[in-house]
């Protein structure tokens, strides 16, 4: 496992997953109560989006320190956040992975997609 990759195992379990608990760091290191959200795979890369876009309270922990946790199939690893911009796959991977979902039209809206975080494994 390297610091800033995902192995093939956790790549797999997370993609697999439907959904994933996150909980992004405060300021002072501590977590923040756990959320249940969706996450998609492209590639060899995960994100995620807030569901209630820029007010999501998760969405907006993760952008003050940029760190966090996550736990899903059986992965658990520290994250950290980056910002990601719109993407045509990004949007396709929601679309394929939850399109039997009544919600998710509400994660492919130019509000929500600008939510778009890529997961990167911290060390």
């Amino acid at each position: 496992m390297t610091p800033d990759h995902w192995t093939p195992n956790e790549l797999e379990a997370i993609g697999a997953a439907d959904e994933m608990r996150i909980a992004p760091r405060r300021p002072d290191g501590t977590l923040t109560p756990c959320t249940t959200i969706w996450v998609v795979r492209v590639g060899d890369d995960l994100y995620v989006r807030s569901y209630r876009g820029p007010s999501g309270s998760w969405y907006r922990a993760a952008q003050l320190t940029g760190r966090g946790r996550i736990s899903v199939g059986g992965v658990e690893r520290d994250v950290t956040f980056e910002r990601h911009g719109v993407e045509a796959d990004v949007d396709q991977a929601y679309r394929a992975k939850y399109g039997r979902s009544t919600y998710v039209d509400a994660m492919l809206t130019a509000e929500t997609a600008a939510t778009t975080l890529r997961l990167v494994p911290a060390e």
